[in-house]
């Protein structure tokens, strides 16, 4: 990959862009790497200001002048990092560049704009998980490679049952037991998929049975309030739960984790009831609430439920 040329002055001062900008109609291959590596690192720049931005807060040592020699921190990390390797956008906006303008003056376009390879898909997972200066890294922050997935907000409870029922179907075989348990044990733990769990920057966990990051866990996690019955009593609660890159992985982490397990090991060996199925979960602590299997059930047998099921 070829380094772009870089200006620190440019990249500081919008003016310079602006020349820059200008420029680039010389269409000359020094004048469009230069370009295109400026703005490559202006959007590292702002990417390290979302990752702070999604902080836990001010430290004991925060104050202006620490945030002022933190933002020039980045902006010099940001060329540092223009200036080696990138993030391959440099070398990507170059060639949408030259593509634009084989268009634009009659020439046959038969070129074609690579997507982001593996390798360069890595750099930027790694750059998004870097340690930030003078700060803690939050341990609820879900990854940039994770906050590039779409979100996931069923309409009704009839998308819910629908767009997740592939998934449950997977899952249920691995296990043996019936999709309609896992899609109405899913539905009380996110309200329908209206309640997802959600880290401090609203990013979409996709944790849609409500298990927590313990200390086995080394994915992504989100630390977020939850409801425990503690001796009879209802408390609330601050607990870090797994995060996941998308709802298939959920289903998948969910089969895992009940196979894997041995106090569900009887909840497995019912799992073709799908009632007592539910019921040896809950049995099993799966969920401090005493009511749980019984929720879930009602869900299962609710005729609007069955009704969406039937017509799957």
């Amino acid at each position: 990959m070829t380094s772009p040329v870089l200006h620190s002055d440019v990249y500081t001062d919008f003016k310079g862009l602006a020349e820059l900008r200008g420029r680039a109609g010389d269409n000359s291959e020094e004048t469009l790497r230069e370009v295109a590596g400026q703005f490559e690192a202006l959007f590292i720049q702002m990417m390290l200001k979302s990752m702070r931005d999604a902080g836990l807060g001010e430290g004991l040592m925060d104050s202006e002048h620490t945030k002022t020699y933190q933002s020039m921190y980045d902006q010099q990390l940001a060329i540092d990092m223009s200036k080696k390797q990138g993030l391959g956008l440099a070398d990507m906006m170059v060639q949408q560049l030259r593509r634009a303008d084989t268009v634009d003056s009659g020439a046959e376009d038969t070129a074609t704009v690579p997507a982001l390879d593996l390798d360069t898909q890595r750099r930027v997972a790694r750059t998004s998980q870097m340690p930030q200066p003078h700060s803690i890294q939050p341990q609820h922050t879900v990854s940039q490679a994770s906050a590039a997935q779409r979100d996931w907000q069923p309409g009704s409870k009839d998308d819910f049952v629908r767009e997740l029922w592939p998934h449950a179907q997977r899952a249920a075989h691995e296990l043996g037991t019936r999709p309609e348990a896992l899609l109405a044990q899913a539905a009380l733990e996110t309200g329908w998929g209206k309640r997802m769990i959600r880290g401090a920057d609203g990013q979409n966990s996709f944790n849609l049975f409500g298990i927590k990051a313990d200390a086995r866990w080394q994915g992504e996690r989100v630390m977020t309030e939850t409801v425990e019955f503690r001796d009879g009593l209802m408390r609330r609660e601050r607990a870090p739960f797994r995060a996941y890159p998308s709802l298939a992985e959920s289903f998948a982490d969910y089969a895992d984790f009940l196979k894997t397990n041995p106090r569900y090991r009887e909840a497995l060996k019912v799992g073709a009831d799908a009632p007592a199925f539910v019921h040896a979960l809950s049995q099993a602590g799966y969920a401090t609430d005493p009511e749980y299997s019984n929720k879930i059930n009602q869900i299962m047998n609710s005729e609007p439920f069955r009704n969406t099921v039937s017509g799957i």
